[in-house]
């Protein structure tokens, strides 16, 4: 009887446990593009042929202000259970890498691609939320009245899962970051509860990426030629449906040399435990192409975590 008792008691406690264990997303903290413009800390990069305006976060982090708001804001999310990627920290551990990883997308061409200092930041925290942060301070004689911006991104797609913006009423208060957390405090439960409804989604249906599939010109490959009686782009599309979650993608551009896959659903994680982003989820598609009866060589040209691009042909 006791025996039985005690396993009663078991099964009831699980659920409990395992919601005590629920996983929480990975947040990092970054200042918001327009902040970065309005305070002088932009660099401009040639990206073929094109100028492109890129935030300086490496000069971005020696900003005393930012780092006390990042801080703040680190802690209220530490005090909710939010596990933290410190921007200074990461940004630390790629300074090396100033070359933003520009890649040979083929040894034949030469052509390149390049990564944003966005990109090389966040393929190394492997964040699956950013929460970009900005502010204006008004002074208006000895008080000062500040004007905020939280907005919460998926990582991998850029779209926007949450908001806290606001004015904080005029304050004697010394110090933006005192200041922030004061007018962000009353409305942050809320702003959390968006973000952990966010994750609990990802993690019943797995991270939303897009997939581009390319051929490189003079190959003689196209997505029409046939195997086994069956065309590529159809072999293809039932290799997505077997490797997505719950076989959710769309594929919404099918040409002779090109495919393109929207609202594509991969895991959360690895059969290894690993975090799963595009480079890895293409890459499983690139050794399956590389055996029989394809036999085709790719290369993988992911740049970011959430946009997965595969050319066919060379490597």
């Amino acid at each position: 009887m006791k025996k039985i008792f005690f396993i009663l008691t078991m099964v009831a406690l699980f659920p409990m446990a395992m919601l005590g264990q629920a996983k929480k997303p990975t947040i990092m903290v970054i200042p918001s593009d327009v902040w970065c413009s309005e305070n002088g800390l932009m660099i401009t990069a040639e990206n073929l042929g094109n100028t492109d305006y890129i935030p300086d976060y490496e000069q971005a982090v020696l900003n005393a202000d930012l780092m006390g708001v990042i801080t703040k804001i680190n802690g209220l999310m530490a005090e909710r259970g939010m596990p933290l990627k410190d921007m200074s920290q990461t940004m630390k551990s790629i300074k090396e890498d100033q070359a933003l990883r520009d890649q040979t997308l083929s040894s034949t061409s030469g052509a390149t691609v390049a990564y944003t200092t966005k990109d090389v930041l966040l393929d190394r925290a492997k964040a699956d939320i950013i929460i970009e942060v900005g502010w204006q301070l008004h002074k208006k004689g000895p008080q000062k009245e500040l004007t905020y911006s939280l907005r919460a991104l998926d990582a991998y797609t850029n779209k926007q899962i949450a908001e806290n913006s606001g004015t904080m009423p005029p304050s004697y208060s010394a110090t933006v970051p005192v200041l922030l957390e004061e007018a962000v405090l009353e409305k942050m439960d809320g702003f959390v509860s968006q973000l952990q409804v966010f994750f609990d989604d990802l993690f019943a249906n797995g991270r939303e990426i897009s997939v581009r599939l390319l051929v490189f010109d003079g190959t003689g490959i196209s997505f029409e030629d046939e195997f086994d009686g069956e065309e590529l782009t159809d072999m293809i599309d039932n290799w997505m449906y077997e490797n997505t979650v719950s076989h959710r993608y769309n594929l919404s551009m099918a040409t002779e040399y090109r495919l393109d896959f929207e609202q594509v659903r991969i895991p959360l994680y690895d059969e290894r435990g690993r975090a799963m982003d595009a480079r890895r989820f293409i890459n499983n598609l690139r050794k399956y192409l590389r055996d029989a009866p394809f036999n085709i060589t790719s290369k993988n040209t992911t740049s970011g975590l959430g946009k997965a691009e595969l050319i066919l042909g060379e490597k």
